[in-house]
This record gives C-alpha cells, structure tokens and sequence, in this order.
C-alpha cells in the first residue's frame, strides 16, 4: 500500500530522490529496477544514487546493485530513542515474552499501516513474518485492529474497503467486519484468526497516552498449535493488562485515578 502525498511547490528533487530511497527499500536492487518502480529517467536516477551512496543513504552492493545504508540505521537508531513508546514498553514485552514463549510485538499505525516498532521472537522456535519497521495491513492483523479500535465506523469502512480494493481481506464481508470490530470494541482487545497470515493466529490490545489517545498496540502472536480458541480468550485479559501498564507508563489514567 503506497502513501498518497502531493508534492510542495520547489521539492521534486527531494521527492524524487526520498522516492530512489523507498524503492531501494523495496527490493529495487539496481538502476534499471529504480528506474521501473519510480519512473524516473535513467540519468536522474543514475545521478540521485550517486548523491545517496556519497551521503550514505545507501551503499552499493556487489554486481552493481544498491542497499539502504548505515545513515537510515541510525537515523532509524534515533528515530526510535526519540520515541518513547519502545522505551516505555520493552520490559512489559519482555515479561509477556518470557511468560508466554510466544512472538511479542509493538507496534504503532503511520497513515493507513501498521508500522512494527519492537518484536520479540517466540521462544518455541516458530516465526513469523514480521519485523522491525515491516508493514502490515490494519484491518487483517490483530495489532492492526487494536490501532483502530477507538476510531468510528467510517473509518473502519473506508480502510476495508481500500485494502479489499488493493487485493487485501480475504472473503469477509463488510457486515461481518463491522459486527467483529463492535464485538472487540466490547472487549477491549482485538484478534487475528488467521486473515492475515496462514497458521498465524494473534491476540492484541490497543495502547493509550495521556491525552487518551491510541498510540500503540501490543500483541501476542502464534501458530495455530499454540493458538488454540480457548488460550486466545485466555490470553485477552493478559494483554489488556499489559497494554494498560504501557498506558499507565505514557500518562493515560488507570481505573479509579482522577480524570
């Protein structure tokens, strides 16, 4: 799912070169593959490389080909110290993670996805996907519906449609979708039966600041062995629980504090 931006009046050489950066970041791994995914001219690709690899936004691999480079791993670096949610989350992930055995992610929404801010691999040996800085749908994952578990239903709506319309959602229905987000708003936390990837089924909760704000979710994800019904239903109040301590952490008031 690609960003829709309008470009300000005097910054196409920066648009074009941040467009070279994503595009590298994607797996366009040569000058002829750049050029294809952005659509810019051989000799200003050639030319806006150049200036990347120099500035260490990128660096060059064998055989020509080019990969991120050590600047966006510590911008990237920064990025994250400069936001506290992963700082403030970590030892709750951690206790979940050495509880549980199972995969423990942070994640925060940027735009219309799910942005993977920490993960904890499971301890049983069973991967998933995901990653650090990956994306990911938000209405097919489970941290993805805790992302927008406080928003209104036309917005439910609108995000539905658009990842149906960009190959995303499986069968569902728009009703039946609807009906389950009002029945996870009830519960205070959200799951993922498997809609977004085969045999991985995750349970999660919705992360809120002091100006009670969704800012984060955090979930518990697993094969479908270790994920049966029961240890899901099992395992929401765990990370309602752990998702109210992040928010208590971030400001957001507990039950029975003030307001």
């Amino acid at each position: 799912m690609h960003r829709q931006s309008t470009t300000p009046p005097g910054t196409q050489t920066l648009r074009r070169g941040l467009d070279v950066v994503a595009a590298v970041a994607r797996g366009a791994c040569d000058l002829r593959a750049v050029c294809e995914r952005t659509g810019i001219s051989r000799s200003t690709a050639h030319r806006l490389l150049q200036l990347l690899v120099q500035e260490g936004y990128l660096r060059r691999g064998p055989e020509n080909t080019y990969l991120l480079g050590p600047a966006l791993i510590e911008y990237g670096f920064l990025a994250l110290q400069q936001n506290p949610v992963p700082l403030v989350a970590r030892p709750v992930l951690e206790r979940l993670s050495g509880r549980y055995r199972d995969t423990v992610h942070l994640a925060i929404r940027d735009d219309d996805e799910v942005l993977y801010l920490d993960k904890i691999a499971s301890l049983r040996g069973a991967e998933t996907r995901s990653r650090i800085g990956y994306r990911m749908p938000l209405t097919t994952t489970g941290i993805g519906k805790s992302l927008i578990l406080d928003e209104g239903e036309e917005v439910w709506e609108r995000l539905f449609a658009a990842e149906r319309e960009g190959g995303g959602g499986g069968d569902r229905s728009l009703d039946r979708f609807l009906e389950t987000m009002r029945r996870y708003r009830r519960l205070g936390a959200t799951m993922d039966l498997e809609e977004n990837e085969p045999g991985i089924r995750c349970v999660a909760a919705p992360v809120r600041d002091g100006s009670s704000s969704g800012v984060a979710a955090v979930s518990i994800a697993a094969t479908r062995p270790y994920m049966p019904m029961e240890r899901m239903r099992a395992l929401v109040p765990v990370l309602r629980e752990a998702a109210e301590e992040i928010s208590g952490l971030l400001g957001y008031p507990s039950a029975g504090s003030p307001a």
